[in-house]
């Protein structure tokens, strides 16, 4: 069956509607309607205005700021004087599902901005829209009798949208200003098709049970006091535990592969980050203070630290490259409203690195950094994508430097056959980078590490070093995390793997339940066995039922629970538990502390 069009893609790749088409008497390649990544935009683009359209039909003083279509689906944010809950998204349901049958075509049309200034001069929502738009025309789209500026691309019929979801309520400042007015957003995600809808439901229930903000507070990892500072974490001792054990097996791998530990200030002399570049191109997202009248910054990223240590002694072409790794915790302003328990604070830890290189040793360097990474997620089952992300508008440096250092990224990936994106603007001030983004048990993609080719700072902070002509020369500075942060690593794994953590890491990693008191003593000496290994455990003796401390130590989802009854103590045995396997077996004490050496040693990076 011949599927619809939806739209075309032009020679640059951009999608043009069929509205747009039908004007411009072009088309190119087409984009059927399909659950492919540009038929999804256009679909989901489409539902943000059948869904302010339901909206203007409900609520009659409603008026409209953005509808865009974002990775999680699509939102419309706007102003109406009534409250509207999670309650309300049915009967806004409903009535986007009576709109879809009034079977409305999508129309476009275009008239010059003062046209607009003029046709929406009672609405001061769609001014703020306008001020905006820097073309002196806009389009409008317009469906039965509701109508919103907007540049497209939309679906051609209102038919092509029964397949969508009202997800959430939230409050979202005008412009992602904190100091603007609170308008209501709301958030719904759609597909062509039943089926895949219903596949990203099912995906959504199973992604809340997984919530690392729930399975943390279950499993007492980590919390948060919003007395204390919104976006500040505190570490409890099994989550403590846990990242302890994350930390060193990441230093261990660090030291391997020839990087030598240092530790930088958290706090510098403002001036250092006005030479740096980020007090002009971060400076809104760092913390300033005075101490005896001069201006400080707390660091939001660690590269000047490293600098600085590197500049302490004078440097040879033969001691290059050179590596410093560092756990930098950094301090950025991250606004309230996009703070979400781990994954966005404000207070972090990188698992930060910078190599300095000769350019000729650029590519090697770069690969060994990618083959870290590969490493590391085999190591945690992540698949994993890389986009090189090129030159931002906010950036520093010439751009003859920024295409030495791009071009670099490019050639060492494309050389060793690695496939990449291309993430246009998406560079760091002050040097393009390889960004890693890894795919989770549920299919859905996060940003984490990256690898950055800097030849500014270098230049800025007058490193150098000695070259074999014995002339001074500039070395290439490589940013690197491979994490990205213990914070947001951390998150990611936990949903990742539900709660239930490799045994290398797991934060408790066998349970104790001894049947009766007289069984107690044994599992302390077990215990004590095991602290004697760096493998944590935990006693369950408490004056409870048998079943019950079973039932408390499985809800802890730690990968062994291992049950103490006379037999067990009469034969130095053990009955085991294995949460992963689903099994239950005896093993004697020897053979249990092997298994746990073994598994211990699986954490080796």
């Amino acid at each position: 069956m011949e599927q619809e069009v939806l739209a075309y893609l032009d020679v640059d790749g951009n999608i043009v509607d069929t509205q747009t088409a039908a004007q411009q008497g072009a088309t190119g390649e087409i984009v059927a309607f399909d659950n492919s990544d540009k038929a999804l935009e256009v679909i989901r683009h489409s539902t943000a205005h059948l869904m302010a359209q339901a909206i203007k039909e409900l609520y009659g003083d409603a008026q409209f700021f953005v509808g865009p279509v974002v990775d999680e689906g699509f939102y419309y944010d706007f102003r109406v004087n009534e409250k509207i809950g999670e309650e309300d998204l049915k009967r806004i349901e409903l009535k986007m599902k009576e709109l879809i049958k009034k079977k409305h075509k999508i129309e476009k049309y275009e008239i010059t901005k003062d046209e607009a200034i003029s046709k929406f001069a009672d609405d001061d929502l769609k001014q703020a829209v306008l001020t905006r738009i820097p073309d002196g025309t806009v389009s409008i789209y317009k469906q039965g009798e509701f109508e919103d500026l907007c540049r497209g691309p939309h679906v051609p019929e209102l038919r092509f949208l029964h397949n969508f979801k009202l997800t959430r309520v939230a409050g979202a400042y005008l412009g992602g200003d904190e100091k603007a007015e609170m308008l209501t957003r709301i958030y719904g995600i759609a597909f062509a098709t039943k089926e895949a809808l219903k596949e990203h439901l099912d995906m959504i229930e199973e992604a809340k049970k997984r919530d690392h903000r729930k399975v943390g507070a279950e499993l007492e990892l980590f919390t948060f006091d919003e007395e204390s500072g919104a976006g500040l974490p505190f570490w409890m001792p099994k989550g403590a535990r846990l990242r302890g054990k994350l930390e060193q097996i990441l230093y261990k791998a660090h030291r391997r592969r020839g990087y030598e530990p240092v530790r930088g200030p958290e706090i510098l002399k403002a001036q250092m980050w006005h030479t740096s570049g980020h007090y002009a191109c971060y400076g809104e997202n760092m913390y300033l203070t005075e101490i005896d009248e001069q201006e400080y910054g707390i660091k939001p990223m660690n590269c000047i630290g490293h600098i600085q240590i590197f500049k302490q002694s004078g440097k040879s072409y033969r001691d290059l490259p050179i590596k410093f790794f560092e756990y930098g915790v950094v301090h950025r302003h991250e606004k309230s409203g996009v703070l979400h328990g781990l994954l966005r604070v404000r207070e972090f830890t990188q698992d930060d690195a910078h190599i300095f290189c000769m350019p000729s040793q650029i590519k090697d360097e770069v690969m060994k950094v990618v083959e870290f990474v590969d490493a590391v997620m085999k190591k945690f089952d992540f698949d994993y994508t890389m986009e090189v992300s090129t030159k931002p508008e906010k950036a520093i440096g010439d751009d003859e430097v920024w295409e030495l250092a791009t071009q670099g990224l490019k050639d060492a990936l494309t050389e060793n056959n690695l496939p990449f994106g291309i993430d246009e603007g998406g560079g760091a001030f002050y040097g393009p980078k390889i960004d890693v983004k890894i795919t989770d048990a549920l299919g859905r993609k996060w940003q984490c590490g990256t690898i950055q080719v800097d030849f500014n700072l270098p230049q800025r902070f007058e490193v150098e070093y000695v070259a074999d002509d014995n002339t001074r020369k500039q070395p290439v500075m490589i940013h690197r995390a491979i994490l990205g942060s213990f914070e947001r690593f951390i998150a990611i794994l936990t949903e990742h793997y539900a709660g239930e953590f490799p045994f290398f890491i797991a934060p408790t990693q066998v349970i104790f339940v001894p049947i009766a008191e007289a069984h107690v003593e044994y599992a302390k000496e077990l215990k004590d066995m095991l602290a004697g290994m760096d493998i944590d455990s935990e006693i369950y003796d408490k004056n409870d039922s048998l079943n019950k401390r079973v039932r408390l130590a499985e809800k802890q989802r730690v990968p062994y629970v291992a049950i103490i009854g006379d037999e067990e103590v009469k034969n130095r045995a053990i009955a085991l538990r294995d949460r992963r396997a689903g099994e239950k077996y005896n093993l004697t004490i020897d053979e249990f502390m092997v298994k746990l050496t073994q598994q211990l040693q699986e954490g080796t990076i």
